[in-house]
């Protein structure tokens, strides 16, 4: 549905976008992470059609967006990092105008904007000015313009840039809801924002592509060691000495201490399975057991490392 080939642009001698290449599926979420000036909003720009490639093409649904502009951006609704709305006109209004600009045909137009005021949960505001709303509720009429002509594709930078806690939580789960009906791509520096919405992650540093897979693989591939985390009820010391015990342990670390329940991370070579062996040692010494999963790096963790220019230069093979 999505995809970029080789794409690079440059401003005068500066490189911003350097051979990018991914692909999205029909009806994925895809996560863009990177850091300031890493690339998003210029790649982002070169999937809509806002910026033409210095090299290479962007294709959305098979149309080139610099060869065939009109047939690619029926298929795009796109949330620009500050939203592109008119402060002077009413959302109603507003919407009313943009369904108009995307040729939305007049009998269904009110329909439309009543069912995307309803999903971006505009209805109380629908009739005031926009200038007069708060940047959340300005947020979420650019959402809402998006969407109002039912685009195959979503392409949203920061899409929940100045909402408060609740209205995040609602545009996670509108973004969510929209999955199986629209492709999307979003930016987002919420690192907790990913994991919950996105099925896959890009990561870009320096206008390169430095990994690209699901948020669990990504954590897990970058540790050195397997790493189970446990919740144990019994003396923290005693436990630790007995888990460093079990053969194929490489570290214990205790990582925290509540309501008389002790959280360690036991690490074991890659590869090397030893939760039978640490089940079992629980059982033999009577402590409680509260909780065994598999831990991995976190994404705030991931994104560290892959960001950092002097460990990941632009030459380095992307992951």
């Amino acid at each position: 549905m999505i995809e970029a080939i080789n794409l690079v642009k440059r401003f005068g001698p500066s490189e911003a976008v350097s051979n990018i290449n991914f692909k999205v599926e029909k009806g994925e979420i895809l996560g863009l992470l990177g850091p300031n000036g890493a690339g998003k909003t210029t790649t982002m720009r070169l999937l809509t059609g806002y910026l033409d490639p210095t090299e290479g093409q962007a294709l959305i649904d098979g149309y080139d967006v610099s060869q065939n502009p009109i047939e690619a951006k029926k298929r795009i609704g796109y949330l620009p990092e500050i939203p592109p709305v008119y402060p002077e006109m009413r959302v109603n209004g507003y919407l009313e105008f943009v369904g108009r600009l995307k040729g939305i045909p007049r009998v269904h137009l009110k329909d439309r904007v009543t069912e995307v005021e309803r999903k971006c949960a505009l209805s109380d505001v629908r009739y005031k000015v926009i200038g007069k709303l708060s940047k959340g509720y300005r947020q979420r009429v650019g959402l809402a313009q998006a969407l109002i002509n039912s685009p195959d594709v979503l392409i949203l930078d920061e899409p929940t840039a100045g909402l408060d806690p609740k209205q995040i939580l609602e545009t996670r789960q509108l973004i969510g809801d929209l999955a199986g009906d629209h492709t999307i791509i979003l930016s987002t520096h919420i690192l907790p924002e990913v994991e919950q919405t996105c099925h896959r992650v890009i990561i870009i540093n320096e206008g390169s592509v430095v990994a690209a897979d699901t948020p669990q693989n990504l954590t897990v591939r970058l540790r050195g060691f397997q790493t189970i985390q446990v919740t144990l009820e019994g003396p923290p010391s005693d436990i630790s000495l007995a888990l460093q015990d079990i053969e194929g342990v490489h570290e214990v670390k205790e990582r925290k201490q509540e309501a008389g329940a002790v959280i360690f991370e036991i690490s074991s070579e890659k590869g090397n399975d030893i939760r039978s062996q640490v089940a079992q040692k629980i059982v033999q010494s009577g402590w409680g057991l509260l909780e065994m999963k598999l831990a991995g790096m976190s994404l705030e963790d991931v994104f560290l490392k892959l960001t950092n220019v002097e460990e990941h230069p632009k030459e380095k093979t992307p992951l």
